[in-house]
């Protein structure tokens, strides 16, 4: 027993991740619905992960703001919204060309039977002033990372005035050991956690397959086929951008792969979170760089459920037999890049945006009940790219960062 324990933990863990990952698709088919007696160790796996969200952002970008300055900081910031909402809009474009092509959803009809209530969008507005939390408590116990990010900054900002005055230099240089340090310690229980990582994989991965079943995966297969032409259209030009900044895909890929899968079976951008800053941090960017780029990218950054929205939308389309025409097409760009930016990283969430675009272009609510049946399935794949997307832009940003000025990461 002590050598299989020994061996575990030597192995790699991209590779106990993908073993994982194949006896849970086993297990699932095996068990079926009764795969979700091992519901709990998938729980738990989230439930660590969340566990380090808060410190690893405030530690990590408070340390971060301290290395640059706050010009830097604002033209990296300015550089990440502008990426992300580009990439959201090219995202949708990309599922429409893709949907159109291979016209999901031809052929079928709805029975009537199925039902859907609109659930509630938070909208943009209500994003822009979460960013300012009411309280500063409420914004960690309410997991608001965009007022965790500002609280980040603010203190950050803060103890960078502190370290540069005559009167309190000591005290900031203090504070900044401090949360150099707690910084540290979170680090150290990441890597504690990363062991279990590949058990809550295997748990959510065969209650998620056991769910779902076969029956789901021949009713709706083409629509979730077309769904991932169109992701793996999108990862193709992450590799193009990549390639034009000078970074070698295969070197990227080789530290983004864990947050990747993990990203696949928890259908979490948010919950991925510690293992996203992990892999920016080995990438070797810069901390005052991803340590806000990577949480805004988790809550506005949604590339994947871009796509999905584009694709829903053609395939709601022809569900009801009246394909969308280019107008209508150029309003689901425009509406779908509002939602995605106004969404929460959560599983489920994407139906909340493609509800939002259905109600704008007046296709059928009907049509959203029979997504609901794949919602697990496509979000998995969306989830992954989001993630993807995310440390793609950051990646790219570091790389011209790095190219006017080197900077200390």
């Amino acid at each position: 027993m002590r050598n299989i324990f020994r061996a575990y933990f030597r192995a790699s863990l991209i590779l106990k991740i993908s073993v994982a990952l194949v006896l849970g698709i086993v297990v699932g088919f095996l068990l079926g619905e009764q795969a979700a007696v091992l519901v709990p160790l998938g729980d738990l796996l989230l439930r660590l992960l969340t566990f380090l969200i808060i410190p690893l952002i405030l530690f990590t970008l408070i340390v971060g703001v301290n290395q640059t300055n706050i010009a830097n900081l604002g033209r990296m910031g300015s550089k990440v919204f502008i990426y992300y909402t580009l990439t959201s809009a090219l995202a949708i474009v990309v599922g429409l060309i893709v949907a159109s092509i291979f016209r999901p959803g031809s052929g079928m009809q709805l029975t009537g039977n199925e039902t859907f209530d609109v659930p509630e969008n938070p909208g943009i507005m209500k994003v822009l002033l979460d960013i300012v939390p009411s309280n500063i408590f409420t914004a960690f116990t309410e997991m608001n990372l965009l007022g965790i990010i500002f609280t980040a900054l603010a203190f950050g900002i803060a103890i960078t005035a502190m370290r540069s005055s005559e009167k309190h230099s000591a005290l900031g240089d203090s504070l900044l050991t401090i949360i150099t340090a707690l910084n540290e310690a979170s680090l150290i229980i990441l890597k504690v956690i990363l062991q279990y990582v590949p058990i809550g994989i295997f748990a959510i991965i065969a209650n998620t397959v056991g769910s779902q079943g076969i029956d789901t995966l021949l009713s709706l297969g083409g629509m979730i086929v077309v769904f991932y032409l169109a992701l793996l259209v999108h990862i193709g030009l992450y590799i193009i951008f990549l390639l034009l900044v000078g970074v070698k895909p295969g070197s990227f890929f080789k530290f983004a792969r864990t947050p990747m899968l993990t990203a696949f079976v928890t259908q979490s951008s948010t919950g991925t979170l510690p293992l996203t800053l992990e892999a920016a941090k080995n990438m070797g960017i810069s901390r005052s760089l991803y340590g806000f780029s990577i949480p805004l990218g988790a809550t506005i950054n949604m590339d994947g459920a871009a796509i999905r929205i584009a694709v829903s939308a053609v395939f709601a389309a022809n569900v009801v037999g009246t394909p969308l025409t280019f107008s209508d097409m150029v309003m689901v760009v425009l509406i779908g890049t509002l939602a995605s930016i106004g969404t929460a990283g959560v599983p489920g969430a994407g139906i909340v945006m493609i509800a939002t675009v259905f109600v704008q272009l007046g296709l059928p609510m009907e049509a959203v009940a029979l997504l609901t049946a794949i919602d697990a399935l496509v979000g998995m794949g969306a989830t992954m790219v989001n993630v993807t997307g995310d440390l793609v832009g950051t990646k790219i940003i570091d790389q011209l960062e790095k190219r006017k000025k080197p900077s200390v990461g």
